[in-house]
């Protein structure tokens, strides 16, 4: 097959590969046979409206691995009847991408039919390669479908994506991998009825496919393998641990597994215990938990429990929650592995939490009086005649830049809601603090 040839995974025909890959062979063939993007289904959708309609538009479909993104761009194709031509940003140079747009050219001139361009990954394109776009897609010499699984906000040019729809695909649930995998079970184009699915092994291949419906059915296929080939007819368990080479874990995602676990991994990072925290990462991982999860723990227990007193704890934690997002999963277990143990090595801290508790506390209490006249706005007319802004001290004018000023409202003079641990960078912090209420509060 040359670059240019339709890929037959891609070409959708009504008739297919049986030898081909189980997860090839059950790729749903139109927009009903679709499962777990309902938000991009609905009657009215631009995605059916694109389909349906046949209305010229160009789509970047972002999302995690197997939720459905060359699914989508094929049935684009084959439902419209329009040419498809699919390019691979691992091998494709500009010089392939205007080869292409010039045969989607003649075609047009010649027949009037429109060409489908379905480029795969283009994060991986460079700017330059993206650009070689624009011209094709603005005049609709080509109708582009292109999927990322990294932020097209930050991978696709600006130009490209305001040209384009984003369709935004979510990581498929349980219920969606079970609809696929009951029907590969059963379907012709699938297993056609040759195995069974112990209900064990089906818990633990929803788990194990964490969102992801290739590698479900991948799984699926091995496993199916395995156990006709043993003259058996009841997919079990234990064939489907030695197919995958994955052992099935006790860990509930919906139920009290998944609660003790993760509360186990906050714990053994609040405690300092980089070796359990790691532990209990892995059981995560393992038994399929969704990364975006995780990251967004790492990220609350950074200022909640470590907060100042190692300030680059939160960076840490955000860079590992952009990671998840970018490069998702098996490579951003790196990432996070990272965060967890540098969050478990910090000194902790506590103090940012208390002190916003200890704030809304007032707040809720009633203790929100009027904002002192200085510091109010003095920039709409008028506000001069009402006092706003009227002795305010501008601290930049002050050699220290420190201004001896009321700042909180008066009921609220001389609280201290953020009290600062003696433990890591919060020790000089502290000190800091305290040396700056004694100028603010002129004592």
């Amino acid at each position: 097959m040359t670059l240019f040839e339709p890929d037959p995974v891609l070409a959708a025909q009504p008739e297919f590969d049986a030898a081909g890959p189980l997860a090839a062979r059950m790729r749903p063939r139109t927009l009903d046979e679709v499962v777990g993007q309902d938000h991009l289904l609905a009657p009215g959708s631009p995605l059916r409206r694109l389909v349906e309609g046949d209305a010229p538009m160009s789509l970047i479909l972002f999302g995690p691995p197997g939720t459905g993104k060359t699914t989508l761009a094929t049935i684009v194709s084959t439902a419209t009847n329009r040419r498809f031509e699919q390019l691979s940003a691992l091998n494709a140079g500009v010089k392939d991408v205007r080869e292409v747009i010039a045969r989607a050219k003649a075609e047009l001139n010649r027949t009037g039919v429109q060409t489908v361009l379905f480029i795969d990954e283009i994060h991986r394109f460079s700017k330059t390669q993206q650009d070689s776009l624009l011209n094709a897609v603005e005049a609709r010499h080509v109708t582009l479908v292109a999927a990322t699984t990294e932020n097209p906000f930050f991978s696709v040019v600006s130009p490209l994506l305001s040209r384009s729809l984003l369709l935004t695909l979510q990581p498929l649930d349980d219920a969606a991998i079970g609809k696929l995998i009951d029907r590969a079970l059963t379907d012709e184009r699938g297993l056609a009825g040759a195995v069974t699915l112990d209900d064990d092994a089906r818990e633990h291949l929803l788990h194990m496919a964490s969102g992801d419906a290739r590698r479900a059915l991948t799984a699926l296929e091995a496993a199916a393998g395995t156990t006709i080939a043993e003259g058996r007819t009841a997919l079990d368990l234990r064939t489907l641990e030695l197919a995958v080479d994955r052992a099935a874990l006790k860990y509930d995602r919906d139920g009290d597994q998944h609660y003790d676990v993760v509360s186990a991994f906050i714990k053994s990072i609040r405690g300092s215990d980089a070796d359990a925290a790691v532990h209990y990462l892995a059981r995560m991982l393992e038994a399929g938990e969704d990364p975006r999860f995780i990251a967004r723990r790492l990220v609350v227990h950074a200022s909640e429990d470590i907060g100042l007193a190692d300030p680059t704890a939160l960076l840490a934690a955000t860079a590992a929650f952009d990671a998840v997002e970018r490069i998702g999963l098996p490579e951003c277990r790196i990432n996070l592995t990272q965060a967890t143990i540098h969050l478990a090595l910090a000194p902790k801290s506590n103090a940012v939490i208390m002190a916003i508790n200890a704030a809304q506390e007032d707040v809720r209490a009633g203790l929100a009086g009027n904002v002192p006249l200085p510091l109010r706005d003095a920039h709409y007319p008028g506000s001069a005649k009402l006092g706003a802004g009227k002795g305010y001290v501008y601290p930049h004018d002050l050699e220290d830049g420190v201004a001896r000023q009321q700042y909180p409202p008066d009921e609220l003079v001389g609280r201290d809601y953020y009290v600062p641990s003696t433990r890591g960078a919060e020790r000089t912090i502290g000190e800091r603090l305290t040396r700056l209420r004694q100028i603010i509060r002129g004592r």
